[in-house]
C-alpha cells in the first residue's frame, strides 16, 4: 500500500521544522511554503466533507488527558475529530487539554488543519473584571481596551485563541438579562467601546501568542427582543436597524475583527442565522468583512422551532445559503451539508468561500506555522491571577462606578466613622459580584465588601437583614429568590437604631441577570425593598450602595436616600473599590451607559428617542405621554456624579464643512470644587429636519478630563462626515444639509446649546 507522510507545517526555523517534521509519517500532502497561498493549497486538496468538517464546531465532550471516549455521542465526535470532520470545539481549556485535542487532529486527520478553540471571555478570564456594561460606565476606552487585553492574555495562556466577545447589541429594555454583556442603549458609545475591546482582545498583531480572535454579537436585532425576553422575536424599522443596530458591528468590521456570531432571534420574520440579507448582502457584500460567521449554541436547528425550516437538513440548507459560516452544536452541517452540495441545493462556492474565511482566521492566527503555540503550561501556570491583573481589575472597577446621588455631600466617607453599619446580603458575598459570565474563573472568588473594609481598617458592625437567594447558584437554573423570608430583618432593623450611619448593599446577584434571565419587575429583587424601607424607618442616615447587572427602578430610594452609588456587578476585586470610591480614595467619575427608568412600565426608555408629532408637555391631554408617570427616566443617559463639581462655558462652533467636511465644537470645562476629579463631557447633536426623522439628540463625541481643583481645560471634539449624517431607508449613509443644534454637558440632558447650518 502506497506509504503516505504527515504534512508538516512549514515555518521559517528549521529547528522548529525538525520538530514538527516527526509527525510526518502518514499522508503525501503538500502545503505551499508561500503564507497567501496556504490556505487555497489546503482547500484545493479537501474532500467535500472535510470542507464541511471545517463549518463544524462541537462543544467540549471529553476528558482529553484521560483514555478515548468508547462510546455514545463522545465517541462519534471522537472521531469526527480524527477523520477532519471539526474545525472548531468550545468550552475547552487548559493548555494541557487544549494541545492534547490539537494533537488529536494534527497526528490523526489527513490533512491536520488545527482547531480553534472558543470560549465566552466575555468580562475577563481567570481574573473577573466587571461586567461589559459597568465598564462602559467608565467611558474611558483607553482602560476596556486595557480590560480586554488583559482577558486575552490569561485566555491564551490556558490555550484558549477565539473568545466570543465583545456584545455589541444596542438595548434599550432593561428588562433583557443580556444588557449586561453589552454597552448600553447608545449606538456611538456601544461602536466606540466594541472597537476598544476589539483592540484588546486582537492585539497589534493576532499571530502573537497572548492575541485571541474576537467575535462580534449578535447579529442582529438581538437587543430588540420583544417585552425584554431573551431570545425573542425582533421587529424593527429600516431606520432603526440601518442607525442603531449595525452601526456597532461596522465599527467591529472596519477595526478588523476575525468573526460574527449571528442571533438566536427573528428580525423582521427571518431568523437571524438563515437571514441572507443579513449576513451576505450587508455583512460580507456591502461592507467587505473577510472574516467568518458563527451560529450561536444550536441556532440553525432552532430555525425549526421558529418554523422557518422544517428539519435539521432544511436547516442546514438555509443557513448555508444565508451565510452563516460555521454551526456551533447543531449536529447540522457536519450530518447533512455535503449531501445537500451534491444535490444542488447549496453551491459549492458558498462552501469554498465559507472554508477560506475559516482557514484564514486560523492562518492569521499562525496555527499553521505552530498549532500548539497556545499550549505553553508553564506559561498558564504564571499568568493566571498576576499581581497586575487583580490592579487592572481593579483599576477598571471603580472607574466603573456610577454616584447616583449624594445630597449634602454625605460621601465620600471617613474610615474614623463611628457607630457604621452595614447591611445586607450582597455586602459579604463572594461570588454575585463575579458577575453572569464567569465560566473561566472560580464561584466566590470575589473580594466582598466587608473584606475590602477589614482591609481598609474600618470598624464597623454587619447584619445580614435577608437573604437575596436560596438554593443553588448555577449558570445554567434560575436563581431562587427570596421573596417571603423575613426573619433576619429585625436584627438589622436593631442594629440600624443604634448606629450613625448605614451602609446598605443591595441589588442583583450576578446570576440574576444575563442570557435567559429576563425580568419583569427591576426593582430590587425578593423583599430588599421592604428591608430598606424597615431600615430606613428607623434611621434615615443612608448610604446605599446597588449592585446590579440591569437598570433597577429605584424610584422610592431616589426621593429617600441621601446617597446612592450605582456599583454594578465589579468582579473578582468588586469589594476594594466600592470601598475605594466610598472613602474617597478614588474620586467616582462613571456616567451611566443606560438609562434608568422610574418604573418598569416606562421601559424600553432611552434619551435618543423620536419627537413623535406631538411632543409636549402641553396644557390638554393630547400629548405623547402617561397620565400616571413622567416621560423622563429617573437617571438619564450619561448621568453620573463627582466628588468635584464642573461648569461648562464658552462652547464655540467652527463650521468648516464646505472646506474640509468637518465642524469642530470647543468648550471650556472649570473644576469648581476644591478636589481633584474627571468628568466625561458629551457633544450631542440634532438634526433639526431631515428626510427621514431623526432622534431629539444624538451622542456625537465625548471626553474624558481631569481636572485640578480649581482648573480649567480646553477640549475640542470635531464632527465629520461619519457624525453629521445618517442611514436612509436604503441603507445608503448621506449628510443633508440644513441646521444642526449642538449641546455639551455632563449628561444627555440640558448642556449649553449652539447652532450651526450646513448648506
Amino acid at each position: 500500500m502506497f506509504q503516505f507522510r504527515k504534512v508538516c507545517f512549514v515555518v521559517g526555523i528549521i529547528s522548529l521544522m525538525m520538530i514538527q517534521s516527526s509527525c510526518a509519517q502518514k499522508k503525501d500532502i503538500t502545503v505551499s511554503k508561500n503564507k497567501e497561498s496556504k490556505v487555497e493549497s489546503f482547500l484545493s486538496q479537501m474532500t467535500l466533507e472535510e470542507k464541511v468538517g471545517q463549518m463544524n464546531q462541537y462543544n467540549g465532550f471529553w476528558d482529553a488527558t484521560g483514555p478515548a471516549p468508547s462510546g455514545g455521542d463522545s465517541k462519534m465526535k471522537y472521531d469526527h475529530l480524527k477523520s477532519g470532520k471539526v474545525g472548531a470545539v468550545l468550552n475547552v481549556a487548559g493548555a494541557e487539554n487544549v494541545r492534547k485535542l490539537q494533537e488529536t487532529v494534527v497526528n490523526e486527520s489527513r490533512l491536520g488543519i488545527p482547531l480553534l478553540f472558543g470560549f465566552d471571555v466575555i468580562h475577563g478570564h481567570k481574573t473577573l473584571s466587571p461586567i461589559p456594561l459597568a465598564e462602559a460606565a467608565s467611558w474611558d476606552l483607553e482602560a476596556i481596551e486595557k480590560s480586554a487585553r488583559v482577558a486575552a492574555i490569561e485566555a491564551s495562556a490556558r490555550g484558549i485563541n477565539w473568545t466570543f466577545a465583545p456584545m455589541v447589541d444596542i438595548s434599550r429594555d432593561a428588562r433583557w438579562g443580556r444588557v449586561m454583556e453589552g454597552a448600553g442603549e447608545d449606538t456611538y458609545l456601544g461602536s466606540q467601546v466594541a472597537v476598544a475591546r476589539v483592540r484588546g482582545f486582537q492585539g497589534d498583531d493576532l499571530s502573537d501568542d497572548n492575541t485571541i480572535a474576537a467575535c462580534a454579537k449578535h447579529f442582529a436585532g438581538y437587543g430588540f427582543a420583544e417585552s425584554g425576553k431573551d431570545y425573542n422575536t425582533a421587529e424593527v424599522s429600516l431606520t432603526t436597524l440601518y442607525n442603531v443596530i449595525l452601526p456597532p458591528f461596522k465599527a467591529c468590521v472596519d477595526a478588523g475583527i476575525c468573526t460574527v456570531m449571528n442571533s438566536f432571534n427573528s428580525l423582521n420574520g427571518i431568523p437571524a442565522t438563515g437571514d441572507k440579507f443579513l449576513q451576505r448582502d450587508i455583512l460580507k457584500d456591502k461592507w467587505g468583512f473577510e472574516g467568518f460567521v458563527i451560529s450561536d449554541w444550536g441556532s440553525t436547528m432552532e430555525m425549526i422551532d421558529h418554523r422557518y425550516a422544517k428539519d435539521k437538513r432544511d436547516a442546514a440548507i438555509i443557513a448555508a445559503n444565508a451565510g452563516s459560516d460555521m454551526d456551533m452544536e447543531s449536529y447540522a452541517y457536519v450530518n447533512y451539508l455535503a449531501e445537500a452540495v451534491r444535490k444542488g441545493y447549496v453551491q459549492m462556492e458558498y462552501i469554498d468561500d465559507a472554508v477560506r474565511r475559516i482557514l484564514k482566521i486560523k492562518e492569521d492566527l499562525g496555527l499553521f506555522d505552530d498549532p500548539y503555540k497556545y499550549c505553553s503550561s508553564k506559561k498558564e501556570s504564571t499568568l493566571i491571577y498576576h499581581t497586575d491583573h487583580k490592579a487592572a481589575a481593579r483599576d477598571m472597577a471603580k472607574k466603573s462606578i456610577v454616584l447616583l446621588k449624594n445630597e449634602d455631600k454625605a460621601l465620600p466617607l471617613s474610615t474614623s466613622q463611628k457607630g457604621l453599619a452595614v447591611i445586607g446580603d450582597l455586602a459579604a458575598d463572594k461570588n454575585g459580584p463575579l458577575g453572569n459570565w464567569r465560566i473561566g474563573s472560580e464561584d466566590n472568588s470575589a473580594v466582598s465588601f466587608l473584606e475590602a473594609l477589614d482591609a481598609e481598617g474600618v470598624n464597623y458592625k454587619y447584619a445580614v437583614g435577608t437573604e437575596v437567594s436560596v438554593g443553588k447558584e448555577e449558570f445554567i437554573r434560575e436563581l431562587e429568590i427570596n421573596n417571603s423570608d423575613e426573619s433576619q430583618f429585625q436584627e438589622a432593623i436593631n442594629l440600624a437604631k443604634t448606629s450613625e450611619k448605614v451602609i446598605m448593599v443591595l441589588g442583583e446577584h450576578g446570576y440574576h441577570s444575563g442570557e435567559g434571565r429576563s425580568r419583569a419587575n427591576i426593582g430590587l429583587p425578593g423583599n430588599q425593598q421592604e428591608l430598606l424601607e424597615a431600615v430606613y424607618a428607623v434611621n434615615k442616615n443612608i448610604v446605599l450602595v446597588v449592585m446590579t447587572g440591569r437598570p433597577l427602578a429605584l424610584t422610592w430610594a431616589d426621593s429617600n436616600i441621601p446617597s446612592i452609588v450605582n456599583a454594578w456587578q465589579l468582579g473578582s476585586e468588586a469589594g476594594h473599590a466600592i470601598v475605594d470610591v466610598l472613602y474617597g480614595k478614588y474620586n467616582p467619575s462613571g456616567k451611566l451607559p443606560m438609562s434608568f427608568p422610574r418604573s418598569v412600565g416606562q421601559v424600553p426608555v432611552y434619551y435618543n428617542h423620536m419627537s413623535t408629532g406631538r411632543p409636549g408637555p402641553k396644557d390638554l391631554v393630547f400629548w405623547s405621554h402617561y397620565t400616571d408617570e413622567t416621560n423622563d427616566p429617573l437617571y438619564a443617559f450619561g448621568h453620573g456624579l463627582s466628588y468635584s463639581t464642573f461648569d461648562y462655558s464658552d462652547v464655540t462652533v467652527m463650521n468648516s464643512y464646505s472646506v474640509d467636511k468637518t465642524v469642530k465644537v470647543s468648550a471650556t470645562i472649570t473644576n469648581t470644587s476644591d478636589t481633584k476629579g474627571k468628568e466625561v463631557a458629551q457633544l450631542y447633536m440634532q438634526d433639526v429636519f431631515a428626510s427621514v426623522t431623526r432622534p431629539v439628540r444624538e451622542l456625537k463625541g465625548f471626553q474624558l478630563v481631569e481636572l485640578a481643583a480649581g482648573e480649567s481645560k480646553t477640549i475640542e471634539i470635531t464632527l465629520s462626515e461619519d457624525e453629521l449624517g445618517f442611514y436612509n431607508n436604503e441603507g445608503n449613509y448621506i449628510v443633508e444639509s440644513g441646521d444642526f443644534l449642538i449641546y455639551v454637558g455632563g449628561s444627555s440632558v440640558g448642556g449649553i446649546e449652539k447652532k450651526f447650518t450646513i448648506n
